[in-house]
């Protein structure tokens, strides 16, 4: 960590920026919010914003970040043997949260599990992943990450794009299934 993340002065502003931009896009898609607008309604100068961020897709990656550390740790939110049946409840609290912001998402969430928030999504997904299959010896970490990972980007994005048909509480059911089986499958040696 640098000297500028640790400063809380930074951690305050980095907050109000990201917070200012969910509530600009509650009401229009991040291509219609203007860097005026945010720095207007978060209460800093135009030279503070870039000093933080890049641009605007930046802020809104960071905003939305926490839906990545929240999706990651419901999937994961299960001690055990984990039963197909039933995904853990963090899992379908996580779906059920989306619905605010799903515009943003969908936004930086590209149909297959692409886009800004994808990469972030798969890359954490699958570090969480490799790392608690190498702590249990389960085989081929690596490959099983990388499928994990891949299928709930791809799964999530999809759904919040309409190209799945599902409640909130069934998209939960069926992306854990699917995964189950994906830690469950025999590879072959």
């Amino acid at each position: 960590m640098t000297a500028v993340q640790a400063d809380p002065r930074t951690a305050r502003t980095r907050a109000k920026l990201r917070e200012a931009l969910l509530e600009e896009c509650a009401s229009r898609p991040l291509a219609e919010v203007s860097v005026a607008a945010l720095v207007r309604r978060a209460g800093v100068g135009r030279a503070t914003f870039y000093l933080h961020y890049a641009d605007l897709e930046a802020v809104a990656v960071d905003a939305c970040a926490d839906v990545v550390r929240d999706a990651v740790d419901a999937l994961h939110a299960w001690r055990g043997t984990p039963d197909p049946a039933s995904p853990p409840p963090a899992l379908l609290a996580f779906f059920d949260l989306l619905t605010p912001h799903a515009g943003l998402y969908r936004e930086l969430l590209r149909p297959g599990g692409g886009g800004p928030l994808g990469r972030v999504l798969h890359h954490d997904l699958r570090a969480r992943s490799h790392a608690e299959r190498i702590l249990v010896g389960a085989p081929e970490p690596a490959l099983v990450a990388s499928a994990v990972a891949a299928t709930f980007a791809g799964v999530l994005a999809d759904w919040l794009h309409g190209l799945i048909e599902a409640t909130p509480a069934e998209i939960a059911q069926r992306v854990w299934r699917l995964l189950v089986t994906l830690h469950r499958t025999p590879l072959p040696e």
